[in-house]
């Protein structure tokens, strides 16, 4: 991203013999993007954010933004736009789609405090809100407290809630996502969050995506967790929407991390054990989950993956969504991805549907309406943390649980998606069948490709990717019936970021459901750059690091621009179902603490504040189901 008001300083310097490094990576890229002969196959990843909030949003509009969806749709596209704070952005590398996803609940009340005329609210509490609203920081802030508690206990003004003021809102929004729907270039995808929290703060959000345009979707308003906080109860709402208009709808849930064991619980709402009807529900609605995102990475946890080097990355784990629950360690297994995998794997066996069968992808939820991620020029997630000297000691919570400032948010993630063209239908599509990548921020190009059949030879080819669809599935699907005396074997192919760093590794990860019921989990690097060997232990030796933290600057002297391989389970059971997922690894990096740290001339507020990080990438998981051969 590009700041006119506030030019970045060049962090990446390519050293010696990385003119024929790029060669390769050029040559890798087309093959990685190569067509399938013969078949209908995306040939190319196209970047979006599915989870950015406007001013339409109830929270975002109460801190300070003052952006709608078309200043969001602009910057997405790569325009200039000035932001809340009154900075002139931009971002350097436009993405090729956008969710704008504000929150269901009291949708377009922002627009009837800030918008309408003061003589036409008649409620006298809304008058004393909008006139707080424009009385600086802090009186904004307490208004915000008491909106928020109002809007929790169902006691919001009538006129706040209004379906009338919902539907014209809703309206005005799927229409500036008409104007700006430019298929093969832009794609604004049509979707609102649904903000559930039971018991003040158990985060069950999802965000809800139309495969449709304005004529289908306008036939429906968002489902309010005001109308309910039961997940069971939105997907009804969704399949009441598909049979009403005969479009498409999914939702994604995000933030496990931050639920307080409720994401990705055994249990339904109710505190029942799971049916295999709502197991068949949640497999249905939910394809995909947000991995990544600003308030913290839901890959794994350290503990629940001690054995997992790289499991400890941009954690945010002190409590739930609001900080005013503490975490307890049994919480752990319900709330991470890989976990939640794992307990599918469990509860597919017992009730014959897996209702944790889901692919991977990143968002930003940023509440700024900007989809800034790049860790050299983060925007943040919300006004009070836009770019400026005191964001990183910045109390976002402050409470007996925890105290998270500034400098715990993430500069996180996108979506990859792997589409054959940008528009509505094809990127939809591609989020159902699960084609999709979390990144934590870069654009590395990312193949994973399972089978029976793949050899060495097949990732020295000029083109993987066809090789990968004629020989097996891809990523998100699940292995064929396994022929007599075969193991799994993956294809697994990736590319650095054209304007970031080299590779360190790829990994994969492998989970695995046992006879007697005991889950289990490894972690197998595959492919690295440099002449590193593995220890006694199995262990790859670290790739060391050519990050200068108070220049805020790295080198690419280290990794490797491209990483390519086969590889086939050497441990792999035919009558266990498993489950495995590509990791890429970037080389350490400079993150956004250094670079505010260097750009503003400040310290970092405490010594717990990291200054690095590796970066990375989650394929969706290829399954394979032990039955597949009855």
């Amino acid at each position: 991203m590009v700041e006119p008001d506030l030019l970045c300083e060049q962090s990446v310097r390519f050293g010696a013999g990385n003119a024929l490094r790029r060669a390769l990576a050029v040559t890798l890229a087309g093959a990685l993007l190569a067509p399938t002969a013969g078949a209908e196959a995306p040939t190319r990843v196209f970047w979006g954010d599915t989870h950015v909030h406007s001013a339409w949003s109830f929270d975002a509009a109460a801190i300070g933004d003052v952006l709608g969806p078309e200043a969001a749709y602009r910057f997405a596209r790569g325009e200039e736009v000035v932001s809340s704070s009154g900075q002139k952005l931009r971002l350097a590398r436009p993405l090729d789609f956008l969710v704008v996803a504000d929150h269901a609940e009291a949708y377009g009340a922002m627009q009837q405090l800030l918008e309408g005329s003061p003589e036409e609210i008649a409620d006298p509490r809304v008058r004393r809100w909008r006139e707080q609203l424009e009385s600086g920081p802090e009186m904004r802030a307490k208004t915000v407290i008491e909106m928020a508690a109002a809007l929790r206990g169902g006691e919001l003004p009538a006129e706040l809630v209004d379906p009338a003021l919902v539907r014209s809102t809703w309206s005005r929004a799927t229409s500036l996502a008409e104007d700006y729907n430019e298929p093969g270039r832009f794609t604004p995808l049509l979707g609102y969050e649904w903000t559930s929290h039971p018991n003040g703060g158990e985060n069950l959000h999802r965000v809800v995506i139309f495969r449709d345009g304005k004529q289908r979707v306008d036939r429906v308003l968002p489902f309010s967790a005001l109308e309910s906080e039961d997940p069971e109860d939105l997907w009804s709402a969704l399949a009441a929407y598909e049979s009403l208009t005969g479009g498409s709808a999914l939702a994604i849930p995000h933030n496990g991390n931050l639920s307080n064991g409720a994401m990705f619980a055994r249990t339904d709402f109710g505190g029942r054990p799971l049916t295999r009807r709502q197991a068949a529900a949640r497999a249905r609605w939910e394809p995909v989950v947000e991995v990544t995102q600003q308030k913290g990475d839901s890959e794994t946890h350290p503990l629940l993956s001690p054995n997992d080097e790289f499991a400890d990355f941009e954690r945010w784990d002190a409590g739930d969504l609001t900080a005013g629950k503490k975490k307890e360690p049994w919480m752990l297994e319900h709330e991470y991805a890989r976990s939640a995998l794992l307990l599918g794997l469990a509860l597919g066996r017992g009730l014959g549907i897996n209702p944790f069968r889901f692919g991977m992808i990143g968002s930003s939820d940023t509440h700024t309406s900007l989809a800034g991620n790049d860790e050299s020029s983060f925007v943040g997630i919300g006004t009070t943390v836009e770019p400026g000297p005191g964001r990183m000691a910045f109390p976002l919570f402050d409470t007996p649980v925890a105290t998270i400032r500034g400098w715990a948010v993430s500069a996180s993630g996108y979506a990859g998606v792997w589409a054959t063209e940008n528009t509505r239908e094809a990127l939809f599509d591609a989020l159902r069948r699960r084609e999709v990548y979390a990144s934590t921020g870069p654009r590395m190009i990312v193949r994973f490709f399972g089978g029976y059949g793949f050899e060495p030879a097949d990732a020295a080819r000029s083109d993987p990717a066809s090789v990968g669809y004629a020989k097996g599935v891809p990523m998100g699907a699940s292995l064929p019936a396994l022929p007599e005396g075969a193991a799994p074997s993956f294809l697994v192919a990736a590319l650095r970021d054209p304007e970031g760093a080299n590779l360190d590794r790829v990994q994969i990860v492998k989970g695995w459901l046992d006879a007697a019921g005991a889950l289990h989990e490894r972690i197998f690097d595959v492919a690295w750059s440099g002449e590193r060997k593995p220890t006694e232990d199995g262990r790859l030796p670290p790739i060391g690091s050519s990050v200068d933290v108070a220049t805020a600057t790295y080198t690419n002297t280290l990794g490797s621009p491209a990483l390519a391989t086969t590889w086939t389970d050497p441990a792999f059971d035919p009558a266990q179902p498993a489950f495995y997922y590509a990791r890429v690894l970037e080389i350490p990096t400079p993150r956004w603490t250094a670079y505010d740290a260097k750009r503003y001339g400040v310290a970092p507020p405490d010594e717990d504040v990291p200054m690095t990080l590796q970066e990375r990438a989650y394929t969706s998981p290829i399954w394979y189901e032990a039955n597949a051969s009855k």
